[in-house]
This record gives structure tokens, sequence and C-alpha cells, in this order.
């Protein structure tokens, strides 16, 4: 089976320039809908209550990229290098932009969603890079599968290319979308909601443009990755809760972790590996772009399934 695997690593997909524009004025898009609903008080209630964010950030840029090393070795007989290093980058991204909507639906901390949003923001700026560079480095070294050892090269990921490209499509609309919240509140109260329909529209349309100028390569290998995913996924949401139940949170700041950890900026990390600076042409990367891309549609239908199986459970005691 393997064999046959391996042939997703030998993709290059077919993704032009101008399409390479566009994702990465989409996620700029993105992130200025999630700035506009930021504020300096998100910042500053990390500090005002710091046990339950300190979990939450634990969780998404420690555990969940330990998390993914652990799963991508564990199945380095079944997976290929360039899935193995898709799972890291995407567990390396900050959070998705629908989080907050999930942590509402789910009766979770909202406050806590909004904190752990705005930190995992603006710390993705540093933190992304760094543990993608330093995980997946790792994983390639310690990747043990002699059928693909003719497959494996040096992963050289330069961090200052990253941190360049996070910067310009995710720090400065940040910035951005904080400042003009600041300046023009009602303004940002009555274009917001907007905004973030548009953006979550937007990423599915390029996710679905990707797909479509790849339709042969998608139908060979969506039930490879789909249940890599699946099972990524579903580990991360557990990692996240238990996190929570381990520091002896509440119910509610158990779920918010839970989906904080568990909803990715994928299209982050489809930006990044559609940039030459950081993945050469010659590279192929289809097994990080599909991974990458199909994470982005699902952790949206796992999101919504489990925030709406936590809310229909009864509340058992006040904090919930």
């Amino acid at each position: 089976m393997f064999e046959v695997l391996q042939e997703i690593d030998q993709i290059r997909l077919n993704f032009s320039n101008d399409g390479q524009l566009l994702l990465n004025l989409t996620i700029a898009f993105i992130m200025f809908g999630v700035a506009l609903e930021l504020r300096m008080e998100d910042f500053t209630r990390l500090f005002n209550n710091p046990k339950p964010a300190l979990v939450g950030i634990v969780s998404q840029f420690l555990l969940m990229p330990f998390l993914t090393f652990t799963i991508a070795i564990s199945l380095s007989h079944y997976i290929t290098p360039t899935v193995g290093l898709g799972m890291i980058l995407v567990a390396a991204c900050p959070g998705g932009n629908i989080s907050n909507f999930i942590s509402a639906l789910a009766k979770g901390n909202i406050a806590l969603s909004v904190s752990l949003t705005a930190f995992s923001s603006l710390g993705g700026i540093i933190l992304t890079p760094f543990n993608f560079a330093f995980w997946g480095n790792l994983f390639i070294r310690a990747y043990n599968n002699p059928a693909a050892s003719g497959l494996l090269r040096p992963l050289d990921i330069d961090a200052l290319n990253v941190l360049q490209t996070i910067v310009i499509i995710l720090g400065i609309p940040l910035v951005l979308g904080v400042l003009f919240n600041a300046k023009f509140p009602k303004t940002t109260q009555k274009i917001v909601v907007t905004i973030k329909r548009i953006s979550i529209l937007a990423f599915f349309a390029m996710v679905v443009i990707i797909f479509s100028k790849n339709y042969e390569y998608f139908i060979l290998y969506i039930w490879y990755i789909f249940v890599l995913v699946l099972i990524h996924n579903g580990l991360a949401l557990s990692i996240g809760y238990l996190a929570g139940k381990l520091a002896r949170l509440d119910n509610r700041d158990c779920k918010t972790i839970s989906i904080e950890t568990g909803i990715q900026n994928s299209g982050l990390a489809l930006a990044l590996l559609f940039n030459p600076r950081i993945f050469p042409q010659d590279m192929a990367i289809g097994g990080m772009a599909f991974i990458a891309g199909w994470w982005g549609i699902w952790h949206i239908l796992s999101g919504m399934t489990i925030a709406g199986l936590w809310s229909g459970f009864k509340l058992k005691t006040a904090n919930e």
C-alpha cells in the first residue's frame, strides 16, 4: 500500500502565481475580519485571569505540535514524508477564524476564546515558524521508513522567510483590524458579521478552486487524507479538553481550549506552502497541501458537530 501512496510525495499541485496572490489576499482579509472582533482588553485579559489562558496557550502551541509529531512518527510506516510534514505545519498554525463562533455555539467561555485568538494570532507570528522548523526538521531526522528513504530530502526551513510571510498576511492585517475597531467601533459593529461571512465563503472558494484544479489527485487520495485528518483533528480536540480537565478548569473553559486547539488556521498553511521562497518550485508538496486543504473543510464540520453535542447537554453545574 505504501508504494502506491508514496506517489503523493511526487505531486506538485497545479496552482498559479495569480492563485498564490489571491490566496494570500484571502488569508489577509480573513485575519482582518478576525481582528475586527479584538480589543486591547482581550490581550490584557490574559494577564488578569492567567490560568485558563496559560493552559490554552500551552495546549495550542506546545501540546498540539508535540502530539502531532508523536502521531506522525508513530505512523511513519503508513504515511509519506510530505503528509507527516503537512500535519506538523497545520499543528504549528494559530487558531482558525471560526473558533470564537464555535465556542459560542458550544456554550464555552467566549471571553477566553477571544483572548486565546488574540494571543494565537499575535504569538503565531513567532511561534508558527519556530514550531514548524523545530518539529518539521525533527520529524525528517526521526522518520523511520526504509521504503521512503529515496524520497526524503533535507528539510531546510528558513524561519525568517516564514516569519516575513506571516507578518505580511497575518501580522499587518491583525494590527490594522484592531486599530480600525478602536478608531471606528460603530462602523466595525455594522460590518464585522458581513466580513466574517465573506471571509469564510472566500476561504471555501479557494479550497474548492485548489481541489478542482487537482481533481484527479483529490479523487485518488481523499480516502487516505480523510482518515488521517479525522484522527489528527479528533486527538487535537481531545488533548485540548483533557489539558483543561487536568488543570481543574471548569467545563466551559475545557470546551473552549478544546476548540482553540482543534480549530487551526489551515488557510495560513496553504499560503505558506504555495510561497516559492519557503517551498521551492521543484519541491513536491502534494501531501502537505492535501492535509492543509482538507483540514480547512473538516475542522469546520467537526467543530460544528462537537459544538452541537455540547450545547445539547444539560447543564449540571453553575459553571456550565
